[in-house]
This record gives structure tokens, sequence and C-alpha cells, in this order.
């Protein structure tokens, strides 16, 4: 039976393969910018909930009616009615963008690549290539003049990062603890890119970042041993 991930996944079924490197500048700006909007929503909505509870809490005008005034219990009653009332909209919002962000999340495991640290070839091709020296930015998109001292996964590997000499970037410490497992910015691709191509031989790609692709859901796995 067809579950509801496979539903999901079938936009990128298809054997495991490398991202082409013309398409992966496109691909990181849609993953970046999609993210950053599930930030950003996530944001907003607990903004619009504090603020429908706080409305829902603050005690209302009285109107001169000539009946009795209420007791403490049907007053706390009408503002816990009231407050549940204000989040449903809200509240509805915030458990479908939760799983919305737990598909992305799983779908993401799914794509780790099941080698995480780089082979002693890949990080001496990738330390040469840099020269040695930092490849990440500092100030005004300037390169980091420190010494390269860890090689890391420029697209997170906690997030679907291929462990790939494409996806090798070189690193100094501080950069390597400031970069964490942030999604890097189509900007920040760009200028990486833009920098290697003063340091890097014409002859050699220039191209940084490289994503897993899914691998095949049970239900194209038994299509495929069917054929």
């Amino acid at each position: 039976m067809l579950g509801l991930y496979d539903f999901l996944d079938i936009r990128d079924r298809g054997p495991p393969a490398k991202l082409k490197l013309g398409e992966s500048m496109q691909e990181l700006g849609r993953i970046y910018w999609t993210r950053q909007g599930l930030r950003l929503a996530h944001s907003a909505l607990m903004v619009w909930l504090a603020v429908s509870v706080m409305t829902a809490l603050m005690p209302k005008g009285t109107s001169v009616t000539g009946t009795a005034p209420s007791s403490a219990a049907e007053v706390l009653r009408g503002m816990v009615d009231g407050a549940v009332m204000a989040v449903a909209l809200p509240g509805g919002a915030m458990v479908v963008l939760g799983i919305v962000g737990a598909v992305l999340n799983r779908r993401d495991v799914r794509r780790r690549d099941p080698v995480r640290r780089f082979t002693r070839q890949q990080r001496r091709e990738g330390m040469a290539r840099a020269g040695g020296q930092c490849e990440m930015e500092r100030r005004l998109g300037r390169r980091c003049s420190r010494p390269a001292e860890h090689g890391d996964h420029f697209y997170p590997w906690s997030k679907g990062g291929s462990t790939s000499l494409q996806n090798f970037v070189a690193a100094c410490a501080k950069c390597n603890r400031a970069k964490r497992a942030r999604i890097p910015s189509p900007g920040q691709q760009q200028r990486l890119e833009r920098r290697r191509r003063d340091y890097v031989p014409p002859s050699s790609s220039v191209s940084a970042g490289e994503r897993q692709s899914l691998p095949l859901g049970r239900f194209s796995a038994d299509a495929s041993a069917q054929r």
C-alpha cells in the first residue's frame, strides 16, 4: 500500500544520483528559502498565538444593565472559554506547521549519506584545492585568512549533504564551530564559488554543495523488483 510519505517523496524518487553541477545552485536556493519561510511562519504564529491569548484574558468592560455581577467562577470560566476560542485558529496552524516540519526532518534523515567521514583522499584533495587555507567567509564576503584545520560538509550532513569532494569545504576551527549544521544561503554558495575561481585551476570544478537523493521508497522498490 502506498503511504503518505511515498506520495510526498514521489517527485524525488529514482536511483540515487548526484546533483548536476548546473542544478546545485537552484536546488540550494529552493531548500534554503523553504526552510527560511517555515522559520518565519513559526515566529509569526507564535506572535499571533501570544497576542490572541493576551487579548482573550484581558478584562472586558462591564455594561450597565442592572444585572447582578457574575461570580468569580463564572468570570474565570468565561476567560478560559475565550482563550480556547482565541487560540483555536493559530493553534491549528501550528499543528499543521509542525507536521510539515516533521515530514521535512524525516526526509533529511532518509537522505543522510551512510558515510559521514571524508576519506583521506578526499581530505587530501580538498585541502590541496584550498591551498591549506580556510575557504569560509568572514566580513564583507571576504575569505577567511586562517589556516584550514577541518574538512566540513558545505551542505550539512545531518540535512542530507553528500560526503563527496564537491561538498567538501576546508575550514578553520573557528569557522567550523560557527557554521554548525546551518544550511548555507544561495549567496554564500555563489560567493564561495566566485572565490574559488581565484585559486582553483580552470580545469577543476568550483561547484560547492551536494545533497543525497532520496532512496527508493518501499512501493518503488517492489515495483522495480517485479520488472
